[in-house]
């Protein structure tokens, strides 16, 4: 990662990864309670991901203390405290009771949750470290779960879901695909990406100025396009792309930086996860249109594409990371995490 872009990442992330797994409340467990009997508390509803504000902020922490310890943490002392934390939570008998919940709550945390889950457990089960490979293992009995529930929901499911919030039907799906890709379930990684062929390629002049909503942290279109960037072909892409954006251009809103009014309003830092989200988007399209332009050209590619989302991605990841500046547990419970992702995505690019 570019030390310019993301000064200290790994013992910054660190620190925020172990802060969080540290704060069983505020949490808002989102429990639906069946009866007055129902009464369990957040810790024992989740022995793994109870702590971080809610279950899935908990489990991207989760994501990205292994990302860090995969990327390698230069102090010693904080890796050491990073991997007790990771390791006291990611063992088998705790994730077998999350795998549970999932099973009997089968629409809970879809698709937001199911995503950060499979992706946590690709990126143990790929890493070079022996540990964070065992956790993958551990983790096994809740992606088996979410791949189940993740070809049901997909079966049954007319349309998607288009909004700029948790339950964007494209952005789970972006990363189902990649982290079944990773764990070689190619049957759930097949399903994830015809399912988005079903639902997106047939898009066209995208309503770019009509997506941004006061508490969005996604951009429904460039996470619809961050999909199929990784179910067609470069050149494919490139042409469903024009199709989709026909006149984006400099001053199209999606790529200029949104602020924040209110650091304390859990909702409207949603805005910083929006930069930082579209940066890692812009990053990973434009990795793909530049593929598509490397080949040999049939006349209708377009580098000025590229130029545009080039100029964009740099402005969007500083804005973003003024949340994470600010030191607010509204931020800071989930946003490193995007922060890291989008940093990863734009090195990438470099």
């Amino acid at each position: 990662m570019e030390p310019d872009l993301f000064p200290h990442a790994g013992v910054r992330c660190a620190a925020i990864v172990l802060d969080n797994l540290a704060r069983p409340y505020p949490y808002a467990d989102h429990h639906v309670r069946r009866s007055a009997q129902d009464t369990a508390m957040p810790h024992e509803l989740h022995p793994a991901f109870g702590t971080s504000f809610d279950w899935h902020s908990c489990v991207h922490m989760h994501w990205l203390g292994v990302s860090v310890l995969d990327a390698g943490l230069p102090d010693s002392a904080a890796d050491a405290r990073l991997r007790a934390a990771l390791g006291a939570n990611l063992t088998a008998e705790k994730l077998d009771v999350e795998a549970e919940y999932l099973a009997a709550n089968p629409s809970w945390e879809r698709p937001y949750g199911w995503a950060w889950l499979v992706r946590l457990a690709a990126a143990c089960s790929s890493s070079h470290d022996a540990e964070l490979r065992a956790w993958g293992a551990n983790l096994t009995g809740c992606v088996d779960t979410v791949a189940r529930l993740v070809t049901a929901w997909l079966n049954t499911a007319e349309y998607p879901v288009r909004h700029g919030l948790h339950t964007n039907s494209a952005f789970g799906l972006a990363w189902l695909v990649d982290a079944f890709r990773t764990l070689n379930r190619d049957e759930a990684a097949a399903a994830c990406a015809a399912g988005a062929r079903r639902w997106f390629a047939g898009d066209a002049a995208w309503a770019s100025e009509w997506e941004l909503s006061g508490q969005d942290f996604l951009s429904a279109g460039l996470s619809e396009a961050d999909l199929m960037a990784r179910v067609l072909s470069p050149t494919d892409f490139a042409g469903w792309f024009r199709r989709f954006l026909p006149d984006l251009d400099a001053g199209s809103a999606m790529l200029a930086p949104v602020g924040v009014s209110d650091e304390t309003d859990g909702y409207l830092v949603h805005l910083h996860g929006l930069n930082l989200s579209r940066a890692g988007q812009l990053a990973r399209i434009l990795a793909v249109l530049r593929e598509a332009e490397a080949a040999p050209s049939d006349g209708h590619h377009t580098p000025s594409a590229s130029d545009l989302l080039t100029a964009a991605v740099r402005p969007l990841f500083d804005a973003g990371m003024r949340g994470l500046d600010s030191g607010n547990f509204m931020s800071t419970h989930w946003l490193a995490s995007f922060a890291w992702d989008a940093a990863e995505s734009i090195a990438g690019t470099d």
